[in-house]
C-alpha cells in the first residue's frame, strides 16, 4: 500500500496551507490567482507564494492558465490537482464492509463493498478492513489517510467504540490506533451517522442547520447546526434511536425499553412501513422541536429501499406538529448525491481538516 509518498502531510494540514487549499477546492477548474488568495485569507502576498510554490512542487497544485489584470501583466491563476493525493472512507455496518477511495476534491475513484459480521472479533474485522483498503489502494501514491466510521456509541476523540447496540464486545476495543498501526496511516474514527452528516454539509448550504436519520441496520442520527457537525462534548451527540418513546415498551438491544430504533425496526421487520414511518416521525419532530433546524434528510439501506413512504410518512408527522404550534413545517427530504454516504463522508474526516473545513 502507497501512503503519504510526495506529500508533506503535517506541512498540508497547517492553518495557513488549509486556507490557501479551501480557496483553490472552491476554486475548482477555474482557478484563482495568488492576489485573490491574499485578498481572501489575510495572508500576505509573500506567505501565499511560498505555501502555492510548495504546493507546485508537490504536485497539489497547478496553473489554470491566465486572467487579464484590471492593470500590470495578466494574473496567473492556480487550480487543486485533485489526484495528487487520496483518502480511504470505510463504512463499517453490522453486516458489511464499504470502503471507498476519493480525491482531493472528494470525488470517489473505487468502491468495494464485502460482506461482513461485525461480531466476528477484532482481529477478523480488521484484516478484512485492511484487506479491502489494500485493494482499493494498490494503484495510487499520496494515500493521506483513512476514515472509519461504524455504529455507535463511540468516543471520537480517542477512538474508542462504546457498547455497539448487539456487539458488546466492542466496548473499549482501539480501534483507531489497532487500525492505523495495521493500514500504516492515520485513522480517524467516527460515527456512522457523522460522517454521512458531514459529507452533506460539505455539499450543502453555509450555516444549515439538519438533522440526517439513517435507517439501516440500526437508526442514528447525524446533527449539522449552523452549518458545523455537532458532536457533543463527550461526542455522544446523536444517540437518536435509544430515545425512550414509549415508557415500559419493548425491550432493546441496548438494554432499554421502548427505544425509537426497536420501534421502529420492529415496524420494518413486520412489513409495516407506514408504521415505521410514524414512528420516525415521532423522533424527528422531537428532533425539530428541541433544535429548531431547518430540514431533516433520510437515508439508510431501509429508506434507499421504500423512499416513497418515509419521505410521505415522516413528512405528514412534522407538518402536523407545525400545524399545531402555527409554525412552518420542516422540509424533508431523501439525502441523494451519493450511492456510499458514509463511506465518502468518512473519508472527509481526513479531507476536511485539510481544507480547514
Amino acid at each position: 500500500m502507497n501512503s503519504t509518498t510526495g506529500i508533506n502531510l503535517p506541512a498540508l494540514r497547517s492553518h495557513n496551507t488549509a486556507l490557501v487549499l479551501g480557496l483553490l477546492r472552491t476554486a475548482g477548474e477555474a482557478g484563482i490567482s495568488r492576489l485573490e488568495i491574499a485578498e481572501r485569507t489575510g495572508l500576505t502576498p509573500q506567505a501565499v507564494s511560498k505555501i502555492t510554490a510548495r504546493l507546485r512542487a508537490e504536485g497539489v497544485a497547478a496553473d489554470a492558465g491566465r486572467r487579464a489584470s484590471t492593470g500590470g501583466k495578466p494574473r496567473t491563476l492556480l487550480r487543486l490537482v485533485p489526484g495528487a493525493a487520496h483518502a480511504v472512507g470505510l463504512h463499517l455496518d453490522r453486516d458489511e464492509l464499504t470502503t471507498v477511495l476519493v480525491d482531493l476534491s472528494g470525488a470517489p475513484v473505487a468502491a468495494r463493498t464485502f460482506p461482513l459480521d461485525l461480531g466476528a472479533g477484532a482481529e477478523s474485522v480488521m484484516a478484512a478492513v485492511a484487506r479491502e483498503v489494500a485493494a482499493v489502494t494498490a494503484r495510487v501514491d499520496g494515500v493521506l489517510g483513512a476514515g472509519a466510521a461504524m455504529p455507535g456509541p463511540l468516543d471520537h476523540a480517542t477512538g474508542v467504540p462504546h457498547r455497539v447496540t448487539g456487539f458488546p464486545e466492542w466496548n473499549g476495543f482501539p480501534l483507531r490506533d489497532t487500525l492505523a498501526r495495521r493500514l500504516g496511516l492515520p485513522v480517524v474514527l467516527d460515527k456512522d451517522t457523522n460522517a454521512a452528516a458531514l459529507g452533506l454539509a460539505l455539499r450543502g448550504g453555509a450555516g444549515d442547520s439538519f438533522a440526517y436519520l439513517h435507517l439501516g441496520t440500526g437508526l442514528g442520527a447525524g446533527l449539522v447546526l449552523g452549518g458545523a457537525l455537532y458532536r457533543g462534548a463527550r461526542t455522544g451527540a446523536g444517540e437518536f434511536g435509544h430515545q425512550t418513546v414509549q415508557l415500559d415498551g419493548p425491550p432493546c438491544d441496548c438494554g432499554g425499553r421502548g427505544c425509537l430504533e426497536a420501534l421502529c425496526l420492529a415496524a420494518v421487520a413486520r412489513g409495516d412501513l407506514a408504521e415505521a414511518a410514524r414512528v420516525l416521525g415521532a423522533g424527528a419532530a422531537n428532533l425539530a422541536g428541541l433544535l429548531d433546524i431547518d430540514r431533516v434528510l433520510l437515508g439508510g439501506r431501509v429508506i434507499g429501499s421504500a423512499a416513497e413512504p418515509f419521505v410521505r410518512g415522516v413528512g405528514a408527522v412534522l407538518a402536523e406538529r407545525a400545524e399545531r404550534g402555527g409554525e412552518r413545517p420542516v422540509p424533508v427530504v431523501l439525502a441523494h448525491g451519493t450511492p456510499h454516504p458514509v463511506a465518502e463522508g468518512a473519508a472527509q474526516l481526513i479531507l476536511a481538516p485539510v481544507f480547514g473545513l
